[in-house]
């Protein structure tokens, strides 16, 4: 039977909204990413998110990035690789110790926004994000390819491939940029059908109508986008109606 991880960034959203929303989240997915103070976040809602997934054996992740919450985390910053490295120890450091709180651990790694996609394509900030990763002794969650997981393997940390259920692909395997048309799928039907699809081929349908091929065992369902929480809910029972098994990546061999 395949397996597959569902994940989603959480702690982004401020206020009772946003606590509502991760709330339903942590019942759909089996790891979650939580902004950690960099794009989003803050020790309240560190230790909120940390305390209920722990109490739904949910997996924690340090969802770092750069330090832009005007951007929320979507611009890349021009900042030395010291500063980046104090910047992102600094927010898995004030997350482990909300997990800690909560009677459980950060259990990996994964960048957001412009870091994400900045550290496939640039091998000195992949090297700062694997130097922090392995301080932490914690596996790294990105793209299928890039400098990254190559880094981070080649450091003897597990790196794990990851898919986005809403974001459209180029030919390549790349996202499609956010401010290019059509990058951010929006038919709630269409995007079940393509996660059944990825969960029982590895495949999905690129912008041009091709399919590529998606090394990845997580799947990442976007809290921020409107109809989130419907749609995690639509996807899980689809990919367990299509006999996909749900379980964390952190507990794959």
């Amino acid at each position: 039977m395949r397996v597959v991880d569902l994940n989603a960034d959480l702690g982004e959203i401020p206020g009772i909204e946003g606590a509502a929303i991760d709330r339903e989240l942590l019942r759909v997915v089996t790891s979650a990413n939580v902004a950690c103070g960099g794009h989003a976040g803050d020790a309240e809602s560190m230790r909120r998110v940390c305390a209920e997934a722990a109490s739904l054996s949910v997996a924690i992740g340090a969802q770092v990035s750069f330090v832009d919450r005007e951007g929320f985390g979507r611009r890349r910053l021009e900042v030395s690789s010291a500063l980046l490295a104090d910047q992102l120890r600094q927010q898995v450091a004030d997350l482990a110790t909300a997990a800690s709180e909560a009677g459980t651990q950060v259990a990996y790694l994964k960048p957001h926004g412009a870091l994400y996609h900045a550290a496939a394509q640039d091998r000195q900030i992949a090297h700062v994000v694997t130097e922090v990763a392995a301080e932490f002794s914690l596996p790294v969650l990105t793209l299928p390819h890039g400098h990254l997981r190559e880094l981070a393997s080649a450091a003897g940390l597990t790196s794990f491939g990851e898919i986005f259920a809403d974001r459209a692909y180029e030919p390549s395997g790349l996202l499609v940029p956010r401010d290019q048309p059509g990058a951010v799928l929006d038919d709630r039907g269409d995007v079940v059908a393509r996660v059944v699809t990825w969960a029982q081929t590895g495949q999905v349908r690129s912008i041009t109508g091709t399919f590529v091929d998606i090394d990845a065992v997580s799947m990442c369902l976007h809290g921020d986008t409107p109809g989130a929480v419907q749609l995690a809910h639509d996807a899980r029972r689809a990919l367990e109606s299509a006999q996909i098994r749900i379980r964390s990546f952190t507990e794959m061999p």
